[in-house]
């Protein structure tokens, strides 16, 4: 998804919504023996301010399949997530950069996934891992 900025300030569309499908790379989930599962809805808002940087709100919306960490049964959760990010013209740690024409809304969504994730996946809340005494 690309957010062209410098063709909105000419048509003086300062501000808009967007919603679509991404499919991430297949290596982004970070815990063990789990996947993302399908796509990751986005959806959210934009608004470009004076000074060119470019505030996104946006939230994410997917599912985590694979083994449980504790029994390594199947497991499986839903994530979703809001965020707000400030892409800026200039170098800014605290920040996205962009060069001022076009946003490309993809690192971005590639890190909240990675932000979203939970630290392990369960089977079920009170999951107490394998049972060495029941074969």
């Amino acid at each position: 998804m690309k957010i062209e900025v410098k063709k909105l300030n000419a048509q003086k569309k300062y501000a808009g919504v967007f919603e679509y499908d991404y499919r991430p790379p297949e290596d982004i989930c970070t815990i063990p023996l789990c996947k993302v599962a399908g796509s990751v809805k986005v959806k959210g808002s934009y608004e470009i301010y004076d000074d060119d940087s470019v505030g996104v709100n946006f939230t994410l919306k997917f599912g985590i399949e694979g083994q449980c960490s504790y029994c390594l049964k199947d497991a499986k959760t839903d994530v979703e997530e809001a965020f707000d990010i400030l892409f800026v013209t200039e170098d800014d740690p605290d920040n996205y950069r962009y060069d001022g024409i076009n946003i490309d809304l993809k690192p971005a969504v590639d890190d909240a996934i990675l932000f979203s994730q939970p630290n392990v996946l369960l089977c079920r809340k009170d999951c107490t891992g394998i049972d060495i005494n029941n074969n």
